[in-house]
């Protein structure tokens, strides 16, 4: 590393021949060194960004002019949210759906809320977990197992879901 003089590293903060001052050596005149300079780009990366940010200008053009691509149509909405409208146009009391569907979502936070609470207990997931295994091996051995009973539950499950929605 080459030796630089102090002479070209220092730089005056103050100017220490100010009129107010008697003397250059004052206690209130002071010189610290500066920090080397960065080195500079080289031309080549210059115009490599240069290049780059005007393609990024141009292309913020393109979208400020308002030109939308061709294969996008945004006028048509999909075919759920089509539904979801003619759903809720039928819908005689609108009051109280918005209120059931805000309560839902309440009632679902607040079960996270809670499950978290309860997964935080030393000893209680694992004794849930147990319940939850042997609960649906049961499950499993009473419904699953012969065929019998399978076609039963089939059976329940169609019942139930026809006086759910009301098609016989």
């Amino acid at each position: 590393m080459a030796l630089i003089s102090s002479s070209s590293l220092t730089t005056n903060l103050f100017d220490c021949k100010a009129p107010f001052q008697s003397s250059p050596s004052s206690p209130q005149c002071m010189r610290l060194t500066s920090l080397p300079s960065l080195p500079l780009l080289s031309q080549n990366h210059a115009v490599k960004t240069n290049s780059h940010y005007r393609k990024i200008g141009r292309d913020v053009m393109v979208m400020a002019t308002g030109d939308a691509p061709a294969d996008v149509d945004s006028t048509e909405l999909p075919e759920f949210v089509k539904s979801l409208q003619q759903t809720w146009d039928k819908v005689d009391d609108k009051y109280a759906v918005s209120t059931l569907i805000v309560a839902g979502v309440i009632a679902l936070w607040s079960s996270t809320g809670l499950i978290s609470a309860i997964d935080r207990l030393p000893l209680i997931p694992g004794v849930l977990e147990l319940v939850g295994i042997g609960y649906s091996g049961w499950f499993a051995y009473k419904n699953l197992v012969f065929k019998p009973e399978r076609e039963e539950l089939v059976q329940k499950v169609k019942e139930t879901v026809n006086e759910i929605i009301g098609s016989k």
